[in-house]
């Protein structure tokens, strides 16, 4: 696991359920999510220390792309309203210049499952759908929305020892 992991350059993110518990919120038409505040420093750890951060979710959130954009994602690895998630990674890798064995894709549910078997690091959260836990090489010990981005952040630190 540790080779693989020394080869991540970009951790890519699902929006719903990975960085946030899978809640929406609505109130007058108005959505709101919740996100955690030690995921959010650990992307920024990441992207200090030369590893990529980008978001694919198969729904548009102004909610999601405002904490991207307050993390520092650059605007350009930022794809939302993919239904097609293995499409959109397709569009992401083309855009981003990166190759499959260089990423880590964390995911919840069973559109993330092509890509989940594609990247050279596949994640579920702990409270992912069980076919998502039998399709990826790491399960966090973490929740989506909970600490379960940070715990991957952590990890590829620490295998870069920088951790």
């Amino acid at each position: 696991m540790l080779e693989r992991l020394k080869k991540i350059k970009i951790l890519i993110l699902d929006v719903d359920g990975v960085m946030t518990d899978g809640h929406i919120h609505l109130t007058g038409g108005v959505e709101t999510l919740t996100f955690d505040v030690k995921d959010g420093h650990g992307i920024k750890m990441l992207m200090k220390h030369d590893i990529q951060v980008a978001i694919l979710s198969s729904r548009k959130s102004r909610c999601a792309e405002e904490r991207a954009l307050n993390l520092g994602i650059p605007y350009t690895s930022i794809f939302l309203g993919k239904k097609d998630k293995e499409a959109g990674y397709v569009e992401m890798a083309e855009t981003l210049d990166f190759k499959d064995e260089e990423v880590a894709y964390m995911g919840d549910d069973l559109p993330d499952i092509p890509v989940l078997m594609r990247v050279g690091f596949s994640v579920a959260v702990a409270d992912a759908s069980p076919a998502v836990l039998n399709a990826a090489r790491y399960l966090t010990t973490k929740s989506g929305g909970h600490g379960a981005v940070r715990e991957v952040c952590d990890l590829l630190l620490s295998a870069r020892g920088v951790l």
